[in-house]
């Protein structure tokens, strides 16, 4: 399809986006050309004469315009057809010629208006028409009191006016009655609801709150049956109101009294009671579920399960709470889930998680050792041994999204053009074996790989002459390792338009065979569901996010070899 586009100023219509729209060819004519370039106040001179220019339909009356219009759009046609005196004239789009160059033929908007003038022009004629009979029968009215012989001539009159006065004061009438009463019996329901009390609900409270009716109470035993009796009666009247509570009539003196208030007392500790059982079951449920398997719901493996005694003793947090931080911490459980599994408020266990979670990640922190380099050595896997061997550590960065910050600045900071997003992003780093040795703090998503290799501690725990296994995209890192004594090992780039040797290509595929390992350490990271790719954040807890993954990488060093 040839690209077509409006040559009129100010019109934005085009085959792409406008592809409905029919495209009128400008003629080649000179003078019917200038006419149109012209008409649409296009220079004529700044377009060549042989250019092939068009306009769209938004310009012309199509069906006057044209000569097979119905034609083209019925399908016979498959070309339109321009009438000789055919020139554009609508130009809506351009927004000084709306009110002097308006459409061909009559405007919709006039001729609405004059209908409404010509309406509105015989209202007033009928209204005229017929305050002159009213007066004309007022006139007869008072010739007949004066000429009574005049009576058949004035009683004709009489029925041909009557019917349309008594219609119209009809109508008056009934409009202002249904309003004035509509009121009045909206205030008079109000008025019923406020004043209806029950006579005997007085009688009974004023029975029950008097100090005589309590020393039978005392005096007298109480049969269990009777009892029984009361307390029936009272579980029984919840339903109804509270008028019918009372047994007795208000003239009469009930030993019993007393009794009933004490009874709709413990009635509500009951209750409280029956609840507090409901969330010492579900905590007790929820208890024995991580203790069932620890590894799906904190993280920990049922060889380590006895950490959480160790947290205990050191932290004086207790264990119910440090559950709560890691179960948040492996699942990304909803503060409604944790209120309902450990029987707290939703606003105490994010008190909790927030105010424990740093605690417990000084606690867990020194599992992420950095390793002597010689003892890398001596438990080197066997694909390192032979021309990798010199390798101390696998680096890597991983993103995790977050909630869109409100600050402009701080959107900015973190929007990752990586991910198309607002993330967080930190470098680890594992041991050949992948046992997890340096996680950094989080930078925004817009710093780049070696920014945070260069303004995190983690070349201040490297020794000279080891080597560093990475990616492509730290390339630029070469050169400060460099300075530093240390090797990095990367597989190598790619010019544009040139293609790597058979010996680039081999040796590409074994770093990047090396290099899973590091993946395989991220993707156990990303089973602490807080930490997955796309978990969204919320923004009041990115202030710990930090302490989030020190405990993820901190448990995954306790759990099984990644490397068997």
């Amino acid at each position: 399809m040839v690209y077509k586009w409006c040559v009129v100023p100010q019109c934005a219509n085009t085959t792409i986006s406008s592809p409905q729209k029919l495209f009128v060819s400008v003629p080649t004519n000179p003078k019917r050309r200038e006419m149109w370039l012209r008409l649409a106040r296009r220079d004529p001179k700044s377009i060549l004469a042989h250019t092939n220019v068009f306009m769209c339909e938004d310009h012309f009356n199509m069906e006057k315009d044209t000569i097979n219009y119905l034609k083209y759009k019925m399908g016979f046609s498959q070309k339109i057809l321009l009438a000789d005196e055919a020139v554009p004239t609508k130009f809506h789009c351009q927004e000084d010629r709306r009110s002097r160059l308006p459409d061909a033929g009559p405007s919709r908007e006039v001729f609405f208006k004059r209908q409404r003038i010509d309406i509105v022009t015989e209202c007033l004629r009928r209204h005229s028409t017929t305050t002159h009979t009213e007066s004309l029968q007022n006139d007869d009215m008072i010739q007949e009191i004066i000429e009574p012989k005049e009576l058949p001539k004035t009683q004709d009159k009489e029925t041909i006016t009557d019917p349309i006065i008594t219609v119209e004061k009809a109508v008056q009438a009934t409009k202002k009655v249904n309003t004035h009463f509509r009121s009045k019996a909206v205030q008079t329901r109000c008025q019923n609801k406020s004043i209806s009390t029950s006579p005997w609900k007085v009688s009974t409270i004023s029975h029950l709150s008097s100090p005589i009716n309590i020393k039978p109470c005392h005096l007298q035993p109480l049969q269990s049956e009777v009892v029984k009796a009361v307390k029936r009666n009272i579980f029984l009247a919840d339903e109804k109101s509270d008028s019918d509570i009372s047994c007795f009539e208000s003239g009469l003196l009930s030993p019993f009294g007393a009794t009933s208030v004490k009874v709709t007392d413990s009635d509500s500790n009951v209750t409280d009671t029956n609840e507090n059982i409901e969330k010492l079951q579900c905590l007790k449920n929820t208890l024995r579920l991580i203790e069932k398997k620890p590894l799906m719901y904190i993280g920990i493996s049922k060889e380590c399960y006895f950490l959480i005694e160790l947290l205990h003793r050191h932290t004086n947090i207790n264990r119910e709470h440090i559950l709560l931080c890691l179960k948040k911490n492996r699942l990304n459980s909803t503060f409604s889930e944790l209120e309902d599994n450990f029987g707290i408020s939703l606003s105490y266990a994010s008190k909790l998680f927030l105010r424990n979670l740093p605690i417990i990640s000084s606690f867990l922190k020194p599992f992420i050792v950095n390793l002597d380099k010689n003892l890398i050595k001596r438990n080197l896997p066997i694909a390192f041994r032979h021309n990798y061997h010199n390798v101390s550590c696998i680096i890597d960065c991983l993103e995790i999204d977050i909630q869109k910050p409100s600050k402009a600045l701080h959107q900015a900071l973190t929007w990752s053009e990586y991910k198309k997003g607002n993330t967080v992003k930190y470098l680890i780093s594992c041991t050949p074996n992948g046992l997890v040795n340096y996680v950094s703090q989080g930078f925004g998503g817009r710093a780049s790989d070696v920014t945070i290799v260069e303004n995190c501690n983690f070349l201040d725990g490297l020794q000279q002459g080891t080597c560093i296994l990475a990616d492509r995209g730290f390339k630029h890192l070469e050169q400060i390792l460099h300075e530093k004594g240390i090797k990095l090992l990367r597989p190598p780039s790619v010019n544009a338009g040139a293609k790597l040797s058979k010996t680039e290509v081999r040796q590409t595929k074994i770093i990047a065979s090396l290099r899973i390992h590091i993946e395989r350490v991220i993707r156990r990271v990303r089973e602490f569901h807080m930490l997955k790719q796309h978990s969204v954040i919320n923004t009041n807890i990115c202030r710990v996010l930090d302490h989030v993954i020190i405990i993820a990488c901190a448990l995954i060093n306790l759990q099984d070899s990644l490397i068997k």
